[in-house]
């Protein structure tokens, strides 16, 4: 995966801005915001799945807003 590429929606494939470290008490990781299980099941959601995981991190600045 190139570091520019995006989803039909125009986001980039992933949050991951591979600054990995996972709260033990929340498992929310503090570079991308998402959940372990978000994490992990990224690859296998559809864009519907993904798109409130994406206006969640949006909102809660992890990501810039389109």
């Amino acid at each position: 995966m190139t570091k520019n590429a995006a989803s039909p929606n125009g986001r980039p494939l992933s949050p991951c801005v591979h600054i990995c470290q996972i709260e033990p008490t929340t498992s929310v990781c503090h570079g991308c915001g998402r959940t372990l299980d978000e994490i992990a099941g990224w690859g296998s959601m559809t864009e519907a799945e993904k798109a409130p995981v994406w206006e969640r991190l949006e909102s809660e600045g992890y990501v810039s807003a389109r």
